[in-house]
């Protein structure tokens, strides 16, 4: 890529990450509600979770969105500028690529889901209202 086009996004991402972020805390999602005994048994099963992302990447912030309407205490890694977190995502997912989910079945095996489409429909099926488990 020439230096004038990376110059050129590089002056787009300046401004458009602030509106990004802004727009996104202006309108965040709601949490649904769960009675204490349910979301205490959600809790629990996203302790085995960990999303990897960048902070201002419209992606991640979909998935970050869902997270918060669904009500999920899943922990958030930023890959971005933490070079540990960039590293693990690199060799044990295989990929630096963003958003990514780390699950960690109860077998002890580890998946990584990446795509911002798959791992909000993995959520919504798992946790999301219509689910059992999770009302």
């Amino acid at each position: 890529m020439s230096r004038p086009v990376r110059y050129f996004f590089r002056a787009l991402r300046t401004v458009l990450t602030p509106l990004l972020l802004l727009g996104d805390k202006l309108t965040t999602p709601k949490s649904i509600e769960r009675d204490p005994v349910q979301q205490a048994r959600v809790d629990e099963e996203t302790r085995s979770l960990a999303l990897y992302q960048f902070v201002a990447c419209p992606f991640c912030v979909k998935v970050r969105r869902t997270i918060k309407r669904l009500g999920l205490n899943i922990e958030l890694r930023d890959a971005q500028g933490n070079t540990e977190n960039r590293e693990t995502l690199r060799e044990q997912g295989g990929s630096v690529q963003v958003p990514c989910l780390r699950i960690e079945h109860p077998d002890q095996r580890v998946e990584w889901m990446y795509e911002s489409g798959d791992i909000i429909r993995y959520l919504n099926e798992r946790f999301g209202p219509e689910n059992p488990a999770s009302a």
